[in-house]
C-alpha cells in the first residue's frame, strides 16, 4: 500500500494486488517511528494518523519489562516513547496498528489514482525486455487474468512466492522461534487504568515474550516466543497448541486468573532474522518482509519495508517518465540492503537482550542506539556525490546534511506559517541555500532547464523563508552555500567552503545522481 502510495504521488499509476480479502484484520506492526511520520506526512497522512493513534493507544507510552503483569517493572527500555526525540523531526513517533493504518493508506492512495485488487493470487510472473506479466487469480470466481507492466514490486511477506520462483534467496540467523501471538479480550483496566506502558516485555520462569493492549484495555495480545527454563527453553511454541494452553500462557503473564479471558485468535509465526541476498531480479524489486525479515523487537520491521517502497519510488518514476536512464534503479538495492542488513541485527540485538539471552550475546552486534537506526543511516551509492565512505550510519544530530544522510530537520517560517525544512522536500529536487546562496539558486533554474529535471530552490533569509539563522550550521554549509537533497528527502550533494555557483556543476551532480554520465 505504501508503495502504491509513493508511487501515485509521483504521477504514476500503479496496481496492488493483494491475496486476503481486504485491509489487515489484525493489530500488527503497531510502532511507526519519525522517518516512517515524515514519509506519511509528505502524502498528507500525518494529522489522521495522529488522530487514530490517539484513539488507539496511550500517546508517548512506556516500553517496560515485568515478569507478571500484575507484579510490575522489573526494567524500563523506554520510559516515555518521545522523550529525547522531538528535537531532530517535525514529527513523533507513534503507536497504530496495521489494522487501523491501512484503511487510511488505502484512501489516500486511491484519492491520488492508485488501484487496488483484492482476493486476488499472483499465480505467476514473467518478465522479458518490455516489461512484466502477471497471471492474476480471482479467489472467488477462479477467473484468470493477465497484467502488463513496465515493472513489479514483490511486497508478498515472508514467504514471498515470487521471491523463490526468481530463484533468491534468505540469509542471516534463520528460525530461532516458532512464535505464536494469542489475540484475547479481556477487562484489564484493573491493571493498566494507572499505566504508560505501550509495550510489556514479559520475562517469567515459565515464558518469554510481550504484551501490547489499546484503549480501552478491554482487548490485547500477548506473543510467546519461548517457554521453560530460560536457558534451555522450548522455543517452538507454536507446534501443538491448544486453547486451553493459550488461555494458560495469558493467565500466567498476567499473573492472575481472576480475569475473565477470551482467546479470540492465534496466529503462529516464525521468528527470524533474515536478509535476501538480492533485492532486485530484472524488472522484479523485493520491498518489506520479501527482503528482510526480522523479530518484532525495536518496532523496525514494518517502518524498514515503508521506507524501501519510498526509496525505491521516486527512481521508478524518474526512469518512467525517461528523465533518468534505468541505471538509476541500481541504486535501490545498493542503498537499502546494507540499512536492511543492519536494522535486522539491531532487532535481533534487541530479541536476545529482552527476550531470549540463551541465545549467546556473542553472535549479536552490538547495541546502537535506536535514532541511529531510524534517521541515522547513511546511502552510500552512485546516486550520492561524492560517494560515502566510513559507517552506514550515524546519529542524525551529528549529520550535518552530510551527502548520504536525511536531510535535517529545521524550523522556518514562510509568510508567517511555520513548517520543517522536510516539507519542502517530496516530488522534486530541491536545491537549499543559505541566505548568500542566490547565484547558486540561479544556476539551479538554468540545470534543470538543460536536464529535464524538477529541481526548486529555496534561500533562507531570503525568498520569504526565514531560518532564524539556523541552517547553514545544520547543514553544515557556509551562508553563500547549498545542498542538493534527493526527493526522497536525502542529501545528494552540497557545495564545499568558497564553491562558486556554476551551473555546470549542478548539471553534472543531477547527471550522476540520476544515473547518467558526469
Amino acid at each position: 500500500m505504501s508503495a502504491a502510495l509513493f508511487l501515485a504521488q509521483h504521477g504514476i499509476r500503479a496496481l496492488s494486488v493483494e491475496y486476503h480479502r481486504g485491509t489487515a484484520i489484525h493489530p500488527r506492526a503497531a510502532l511507526a517511528n519519525q522517518r516512517t511520520i515524515e514519509l506519511f506526512r509528505t502524502a498528507g497522512l500525518e494529522e489522521d494518523i495522529c488522530r487514530r493513534s490517539a484513539e488507539q493507544f496511550v500517546q508517548n507510552g512506556g516500553i517496560v519489562a515485568v515478569e507478571t503483569l500484575r507484579g510490575g517493572t522489573t526494567d524500563e527500555f523506554i520510559a516515555d516513547l518521545n522523550e529525547g526525540v522531538r528535537d531532530v523531526s517535525p514529527c513523533e513517533r507513534v503507536f497504530l496498528s496495521q489494522n487501523a493504518l491501512e484503511p487510511l493508506l488505502k484512501q489516500r492512495a486511491v484519492d491520488l489514482g492508485a488501484e487496488f485488487r483484492f482476493a486476488t493470487e499472483v499465480v505467476s510472473v514473467e518478465q522479458d525486455a518490455s516489461g512484466v506479466t502477471a497471471r492474476l487469480r480471482d479467489r472467488d470466481s477462479g477467473e484468470e487474468s493477465m497484467v502488463h507492466a513496465k515493472y513489479a514490486i514483490a511486497a508478498d511477506g515472508a514467504h514471498s512466492r515470487i521471491r523463490q520462483q526468481l530463484g533468491m534467496k534468505m540469509q542471516g540467523h534463520q528460525t530461532f522461534s516458532h512464535s505464536v501471538t494469542i489475540y484475547f479480550r479481556a477487562n484489564l483496566k484493573p491493571l493498566l487504568w494507572d499505566k504508560t506502558w505501550a509495550v510489556v516485555y514479559v520475562n517469567h520462569p515459565q515464558l518469554r515474550g510481550f504484551f501490547r493492549f489499546e484503549k480501552p484495555f478491554e482487548s490485547g495480545f500477548l506473543v510467546v516466543n519461548t517457554a521453560g527454563d530460560a536457558a534451555r527453553p522450548v522455543t517452538d511454541i507454536s507446534t501443538g497448541l491448544t486453547n486451553e494452553r493459550a488461555l494458560q500462557y495469558i493467565h500466567t503473564a498476567l499473573g492472575t486468573d481472576s480475569i475473565p479471558v477470551t482467546v479470540e485468535n492465534v496466529m503462529h509465526w516464525n521468528a527470524r532474522a533474515d536478509v535476501a541476498d538480492k533485492f532486485r531480479s530484472g524488472r522484479v524489486f523485493l520491498a518489506g518482509d520479501s527482503a528482510h525479515v526480522m523479530p518484532p523487537t525495536g518496532g523496525f520491521g514494518g517502518n524498514t519495508g515503508v521506507q524501501d517502497a519510498h526509496n525505491l519510488a521516486w527512481k521508478l518514476a524518474m526512469v518512467l517518465s525517461g528523465r533518468a536512464p534505468e541505471q538509476l534503479l541500481d541504486t535501490y538495492e545498493v542503498e537499502r540492503a546494507p540499512v536492511a542488513t543492519f536494522t535486522v541485527e539491531q532487532a535481533y540485538t534487541r530479541y536476545v537482550v529482552r527476550t531470549a539471552p540463551d541465545l549467546k550475546p556473542s553472535g549479536m552486534q552490538p547495541y546502537v542506539q535506536d535514532l541511529n537506526i531510524e534517521l541515522g543511516y547513511v546511502y552510500r551509492s552512485p546516486a550520492i556525490v561524492p560517494r560515502p565512505q566510513g559507517p552506514g550510519h550515524m546519529h542524525p544530530r551529528d549529520s550535518h546534511g552530510m551527502p548520504g544522510t536525511r536531510a535535517p530537520h529545521v524550523w522556518l517560517d514562510r509568510g508567517g506559517q511555520r513548517l520543517s525544512t522536510l516539507d519542502l522536500f517530496g516530488r522534486n529536487f530541491t536545491l537549499l541555500g543559505g541566505p548568500g546562496a542566490q547565484e547558486w539558486a540561479r544556476c539551479a533554474s538554468a540545470a534543470a532547464g538543460e536536464s529535464n529535471i524538477g529541481l526548486e530552490a529555496v534561500c533562507v533569509g531570503t525568498d520569504g523563508v526565514d531560518d532564524h539563522g539556523s541552517l547553514p550550521a545544520a547543514y553544515g554549509i557556509e551562508p553563500g552555500g547549498c545542498a542538493l537533497v534527493r526527493p526522497d528527502g536525502f542529501v545528494g550533494w552540497r557545495s564545499g567552503n568558497g564553491e562558486p555557483a556554476s551551473t555546470r556543476k549542478l548539471s553534472s551532480v543531477l547527471a550522476q545522481i540520476t544515473g547518467g554520465s558526469a
